[in-house]
Parts: C-alpha cells; structure tokens; sequence
C-alpha cells in the first residue's frame, strides 16, 4: 500500500461512514499513524440517498472527499480498495492493493441490504444503501416512464408506474413520500399524455404498523400522512418472491411492478478472517465488548453498525443508526489514545437522542425521550438536524439552496437520467445493466 514506516503505533481505520470519520477526527494529531481505507473515496450522507434517489438532491451534495477530511491531519494516510481478509494471526490486512501491517485494527464497515438469503429477490429489486444504487433507482424511475409514454399493452404500462417499497422503516417512509410527492406536483407536467392517476405507490410492512421502531403515535401519524399522500399501505404482508415482474407474497396478494425497492432490513458488512464466535449468524454483526474490542481479540476494534455491543437495554446491539455510529468513533479514539498509554478505558454508554422521519412536505414525525410530536414544527426540526449534520458548509449550503428552490416552486430539478439504467429482468428492457 505503500505506507511509509513510522515510530508510532499504526491505527488502521476500514470504512469511512459515520463511524469511521468520527473517529478519524478523534485520532487527528495524536502520536499515531491512522491509514484510513474505503472503497469510495468520499463519506455518504446516507440518511438523504431517498432524496438523491426521487430527484431533490444531486448526489454531490451528500458526498464530502475523505482526502479532504483528513488533509491537514499529521501521519494520516487514505488508500482506496477493499479489504478481503484479515489475517489476525500476523496482524494484517489484505486487500484488493495488497496487504498492511497494523498495531490496531478498527472495523467500521457499516451494513448492506439484507435480503434474507432470498437470491431472486435480492437479483431483481433495487437496493438504496450507497449513491450509486440511488443513481440507479432516479434512472430507473425516469426511464419506466419514459417507456410507459411509449407502450400501448395497458398491462405493461400499469407494471412500469406501479413502485413498490418493501419495508415501512424510516428508508421506506421517507421514500414513499417523495415518490407521492413528484405523482402530486412533478409527474403530471413532465407526462400529460400519461394519466399520472394510474401510478400506484405500494409500501409493503411485515409487522402491524409503520416505522415500528418509532413510538405509537408517530407511527400513527405517518400512516395518516402517507394515506393522505396517496400511498397504500399493505401490512401483516411478507414479501416471498419477485421475478423481476410479479411480486409474491405469504397471502393472495400479489403485484405487478417494473420497480421494487427493497428497503425491509439490514446486515453488517462482514471481512471475513475473524474467528466465527465473533460474529452474530444471520445479521453478520460482529460481537464487541462495552469498549467496542471485538470479543477475542485485543487490538481488533468494532463500530458502527456493524458492531453489536449486547446490553440489558439493547439485547440485539445498539440500533443501525447514525448516532450510535457517531458516538462509538468519538469514544474509541479516546479509548485508543487510553489504551496505548495503559490507561483504563471508558465503557461506552448510548445517548439515544430520539428518532425522525419526514414524510413530505410539511410533514414529519419526531420522537424525543419525552415528546413526540408531528407535523410542520417536526418538519423544520429534521431539516435543522439533517442539514447540520452533513459534512462541509459548501454541502450545507447547496442542500439548504435546494430545499428552499424545491419548496417554493414545488420542483425537483435533479431527474435526471445521467446513467441510464435498466433491468434485464424486465422484458421491455434492452439496454445494458450498469
């Protein structure tokens, strides 16, 4: 990788999320060598792909330079690749580049779309975890109705304005919503010769209601704002199968559809190498003690999600969220500085600090450890929170310039077809996947 020797000890950071730039930021001018490693070469704010995806935003501004987070940090390094392997008993990496030494491996991978070992499902429908895959769902969104304008089969037509969303979590609402939105105020204009009316947005939930991991009436809320929006809601429903045109479910209900998106669950992104009793079977999540040391293992590090840190209060690991991810970083690179100096560590200790979700315009739910509330207020909370959080004021700013072009004239200038995408799976299709 061609990393030059150094006299301190070697920080070795895989993943560059939430978890893994907070950290880096902790580590910043300590007597320490960190090489930072990711297969993008820029950090993804991950909570506005939705918007990326439905043409709000482009995706340049939820995506900031590593390079240039760590620029003006002494001893850093950044190498683009993927690590396969790690080769615990001589303390290495291997990866696409070739292989590296460490003194302290950090794993901050993240998660991927969890499709349940279920491998037609996962080859047919679109998965919304990285730009690319947002890319692709605007390009697929635009380009079936660009067919639909062209085709006269009414089956087919309907299939191609017909999205589906599997899995009512904050992803899954959120998209749905803006989907309703562009049918409301974008769709009619751009298609007049289509009857827009026809478009069906589907959410599919398996439990018994809607962002199920939110209070009760925050989940009531957004059921009543997605209803009002025109989405339909199908719960009690499991998602067995879909071909690529009809989607199969655990009862008689069944859709035709061009489009799903698969938004139903999560599981970590596991490197293989670490001893199995480490890892939790079906969520690939790596075990970690209450100092996010991986259990086994002394100098081999876990954070973010995919980290589970089994609690009294958290029986299954922290939630795959952003805050958890944050907050692990920040306390690990004090932890390591701790550590290296044989000082004792600090256990770490979640601030839960609420949950949101936006449904649209004007409309949002927020959950607080005291108050739950909905409605245009929880909809300028979530800008607020959302658009302090992203990385870089040239990011902020054109994140805020938009919102407020897109709300005053009720536009999404961003669909765009930049790289045209379309599925072999679909019969109309003819052009070559990306």
């Amino acid at each position: 990788m061609n990393i030059p020797s150094s006299s301190y000890p070697r920080v070795v950071i895989v993943g560059g999320g939430f978890a893994g730039i907070a950290l880096a930021r902790k580590l910043r001018n300590h007597k320490l060598q960190v090489v930072l490693i990711d297969k993008h070469n820029y950090h993804t704010f991950q909570p506005l792909l939705y918007q990326v995806a439905t043409g709000g935003l482009e995706a340049g501004s939820i995506a900031y330079p590593i390079r240039k987070v760590i620029q003006e940090y002494k001893d850093f390094y950044f190498r683009l690749t993927s690590v396969k392997e790690i080769d615990t008993p001589n303390q290495k990496i291997i990866s696409e580049i070739g292989d590296l030494h460490y003194d302290y491996l950090v794993i901050a991978t993240g998660s991927k779309t969890n499709y349940f070992g279920n491998k037609e499902i996962e080859r047919n429908a679109m998965s919304m975890k990285t730009i690319p895959q947002s890319l692709n769902i605007r390009s697929l969104i635009l380009e079936n109705f660009e067919q639909a304008v062209l085709t006269k089969d009414v089956k087919e037509r309907n299939a191609l304005i017909n999205f589906v969303l599997v899995g009512a979590g904050p992803t899954g609402v959120e998209l749905a919503g803006a989907l309703a939105e562009m049918k409301k105020a974008i769709l009619q204009k751009d298609y007049p010769d289509l009857d827009i009316d026809k478009m069906q947005i589907n959410l599919i939930q398996s439990g018994d209601r809607v962002l199920n991991t939110m209070s009760e009436k925050s989940s009531a809320a957004a059921e009543k704002f997605l209803v009002n929006l025109g989405v339909k809601i199908w719960k009690n429903i499991r998602v067995t199968n879909y071909d690529g045109r009809t989607i199969s479910t655990n009862s008689e209900v069944t859709f035709d559809s061009a489009t799903v998106i698969w938004t139903a669950g999560v599981q970590g992104a596991k490197i293989a190498g670490l001893d199995s009793k480490s890892l939790v079977e079906k969520v690939d999540r790596i075990r970690v003690n209450q100092f996010n040391q991986v259990l086994g293992y002394e100098n081999i590090f876990a954070i973010g999600d995919i980290a589970s840190m089994e609690t009294e209060l958290y029986p299954q690991g922290h939630p795959m969220m952003a805050q958890p991810a944050m907050q692990q970083g920040k306390l690990l690179g004090v932890n390591l500085v701790k550590l290296i100096h044989k000082k004792e560590m600090i256990p770490f200790d979640y601030n839960d600090k609420g949950s949101m979700a936006t449904i649209g315009r004007n409309l949002a739910v927020v959950d607080l450890h005291r108050f739950h509330f909905n409605g245009i207020f929880a909809w300028f909370v979530w800008m607020f929170v959302h658009l302090f959080s992203l990385i870089g004021f040239k990011n902020k700013a054109v994140v805020f310039l938009n919102w407020v072009y897109n709300y005053i004239k009720f536009d999404r200038e961003g669909r765009l077809i930049i790289r045209p995408f379309k599925k072999k799976s679909f019969t109309t299709f003819t052009s070559d996947e990306l």
